[in-house]
Formats: structure tokens, sequence, C-alpha cells
């Protein structure tokens, strides 16, 4: 696996890695923390995506065959929903990987990358934020990744509160 920067080329394998996780948390019956609709039938969230792809730093894990396994996207700024902070940061603004090689370190190789990254432009701080909901299990995998919670938020998603938190990896 080799983790190569990416661009707007690279939009259609990141919609399909959200296509397959949202179709996995489905099977397990795992539907608030990106619905039960696949990525790509919600417009504004592929515009987000081809956004992402042509405006931030989009990092791809690839295997050998240059197949993306993973995505990770950063920015220097937070959404708009995260708490600001008293100094400058990298946010991780979406990471998913392939579920058919889960467990196989793709995610914990892009977070490194992440870690590396905000190093080499001089920050102290890495962010993310996640799905709290259910039995948090999400969090619990960034615990695993080496960020550390901080605070937990909500947002309205259509009528519906959609819970969140925010965590950091300081350097």
């Amino acid at each position: 696996m080799r983790i190569r920067t990416g661009g707007p080329a690279d939009a259609p394998a990141t919609l399909a890695l959200l296509d397959a996780a949202v179709a996995w948390l489905v099977s397990l019956g795992r539907t608030g923390q990106w619905g039960d609709r696949p990525w790509t039938s919600h417009r504004k969230a592929v515009e987000r995506t081809e956004r992402y792809a042509r405006d931030y730093l989009l990092r791809v894990a690839e295997d050998a065959d240059g197949r993306a396994l993973g995505v990770c996207v950063l920015a220097e700024e937070a959404p708009e929903y995260a708490t600001p902070v008293d100094r400058p940061e990298l946010y991780v603004r979406l990471l998913v990987t392939d579920r058919a090689h889960r467990g196989s370190g793709i995610g914990a190789a892009l977070v490194a990358d992440a870690v590396e990254e905000t190093r080499r432009r001089g920050l102290g701080l890495l962010r993310v934020d996640c799905y709290a909901g259910d039995d948090r299990r999400l969090v619990a995998q960034y615990e695993k990744l080496g960020f550390t919670p901080t605070e937990s938020f909500e947002v309205d998603q259509s009528g519906t509160p959609w819970p969140g938190q925010l965590l950091e990896i300081r350097l």
C-alpha cells in the first residue's frame, strides 16, 4: 500500500468507498451515522465530496494496482459546527476505508500520514469529528488511532439530532 496526494479525478473512487461504507453500516443496522441510502443518492453529499477532492488535501491509500483502499481529506479549517481553537490546526474532514480490507491498517496509515502532514506544516494540532451515537464505537476507534476526545456536540439533521464527538492529537 502507498499513500499519494489525490485530486478531482479521485472523486469517483471516494464516492464508491463512501457508498460501500454506507452499505456496510446498513448491513449492521447502524444507520445513525450516514443514513440508509447510498452516499451518491444525496446531491449535497456528492457536491461536498467533489469539493473536497478539488479544494482540500486529498490523500489516497492505494494498492499496487492503483485501486483506492482509503481516503483522508485534510483542511486547515474546521467545519462550522466544531468549536474554534486558539491555534492553527489541520482537520480531518473525511476518513473512509474499503470495508473489504477492514482491519488491515489502512485507516491507521492514513491517520499516521495526517499526523506527519500536520508536523510538516509546523502545526501542533490535528482534529477530527465523528458520529458518537449508538455505542460510541466509532469514537473508540479514533481513540485507538491516537486521538483524545475533547467535547461532544449535536448537529441538526432535518429535525433529528446527530450526536458528534470532537477528538484531537496534540503534537
